[in-house]
């Protein structure tokens, strides 16, 4: 494979802006995006970098066996910080700065591992189409003196995608992916018993072959979001099979397949939903909008 010419530049940047770090600890999720910043400076720092992965009750367990094995095919050193955000309850009032408090508790602990090791820099995995969201976190990465070489060399999502295929990752198509958290709609307060029952519920989901998976939840209902070239195959797999009814009965009131497939932010959008009330006939072509 072969490497666009301004994505090339794009790296050889990148790659000079790393080694221009000296040391640095990896803010590291196992998304693409922090997978291949962390691939960049374990070649171009060794030993002097070192991923931090934070295992919470909002990181799936699917996530952390991924940051475990990415980190291995890399070589890079991985530290796990045990952290519990729900102890947090500016957190877990679940309002729109929900994500300062977050990554404020993580930076705090990546800066005292960083003194620990004697590094000199943080780094994360923000690229720069991110710069264009409403992320809080990006405050508290800069109150915190947190780099995010990807955005500053002007990297985006799908160049991030290129040159991590290019290097050979083996999660360069890996679907995007967030803490369990971002599931729960704002102003539900967070807890335990609703993290769990999204976790289950998206693994039901994922292990029925869908890729791109999210539920959201207000805590009692359960809206499936799945890929929007999978929409249809979700629609179809619950006319037949029992899906509706396993994810149900773990505890939601309702079950909802969203028409328009995943989206970033979803969880906060207002819209007519389509209701799975239960099992679908073989005779209804879709479920029925609410009036």
């Amino acid at each position: 494979m072969t490497l666009d010419p301004i994505l090339r530049v794009k790296l050889e940047r990148l790659q000079a802006l790393i080694d221009s770090l000296e040391s640095a600890v990896v803010a590291f999720s196992g998304g693409i995006d922090s997978t291949l910043l962390l691939r960049l400076a374990q070649d171009r720092l060794g030993s002097r970098t070192v991923a931090v992965t934070a295992v919470s009750p909002t990181l799936p367990e699917a996530e952390l066996n991924d940051c475990r094995r990415l980190a291995g095919e890399i070589g890079a050193l991985l530290l796990l910080h045990r952290t519990d955000q729900l102890t947090i309850p500016e957190f877990t009032r679940n309002d729109a700065f929900r994500c300062y408090y977050c990554k404020t508790d993580l930076y705090r602990a990546l800066d005292r591992i960083r003194l620990e090791l004697g590094f000199r820099t943080m780094v994360n995995g923000v690229q720069a189409d991110d710069l264009q969201d409403d992320r809080p976190g990006l405050i508290a990465a800069k109150e915190w003196g947190v780099r995010s070489p990807l955005a500053e060399v002007g990297l985006g999502k799908e160049g991030v995608r290129a040159i991590a295929r290019f290097v050979g990752l083996s999660n360069w198509d890996k679907p995007a992916a967030a803490c369990l958290s971002s599931r729960i709609q704002r102003g539900i307060p967070i807890d335990r018993v609703t993290l769990s029952l999204v976790e289950r519920a998206e693994t039901i989901l994922r292990d029925a072959g869908f890729r791109q998976v999210r539920v959201r939840s207000d805590g009692k209902t359960a809206r499936l979001e799945v890929g929007s070239d999978e929409v249809g195959r979700l629609l179809e797999y619950a006319r037949h099979a029992a899906i509706v009814d396993e994810i149900r009965a773990m505890g939601f009131d309702e079950v909802e397949i969203d028409p328009e497939g995943y989206r970033t932010g979803n969880a906060n959008r207002v819209r007519p939903p389509f209701i799975v009330t239960g099992q679908l006939t073989v005779d209804d072509e879709r479920p029925q909008p609410l009036p």
